[in-house]
């Protein structure tokens, strides 16, 4: 029987609980910054934005992958610049599961925020990954 405590499940864990706190810092810091195209819940908004960075891992793995195969096509004609509205397909999803929590309005400022996960997303990787996988 294999340990469910091993180092590499350490890591994993520690790469995505990294990953889920720097989501929310940026959705916290983009609440603040686009005060009129981002509402997160004032009360526990650290919990909201949070629980967004959950949902938004989770329909990344589920969703994304679907709606990247459907979308080829157009995505291929327009040479990848369809590709944020992917995202930004994942973001409104995330608006209607948590409700009146997290809003977001308008276009513009999802595919921003969703171009802002993604850049954080290659900047963690490659830095946890150095971090997390170097052996002493």
């Amino acid at each position: 029987m294999e340990k469910l405590i091993s180092k590499e499940n350490i890591y994993k864990f520690l790469d995505w609980l990294i990953k889920m706190i720097g989501y929310s810092v940026i959705l916290i810091l983009a609440s603040f910054l686009f005060k009129h195209t981002l509402y997160i819940d004032k009360e526990w908004f650290g919990l909201w934005s949070f629980l967004a960075a959950i949902i938004i891992y989770l329909l990344n793995k589920t969703v994304k992958p679907i709606l990247f195969k459907l979308t080829i096509p157009i995505t291929g004609l327009t040479l990848g610049l369809f590709y944020p509205f992917i995202n930004l397909v994942i973001l409104k999803l995330v608006s209607i599961i948590l409700g009146p929590h997290f809003e977001i309005y308008g276009i513009l400022f999802a595919v921003f925020a969703s171009i802002l996960i993604s850049i954080l997303n290659i900047i963690m990787d490659n830095f946890l990954d150095k971090l997390l996988r170097r052996e002493n």
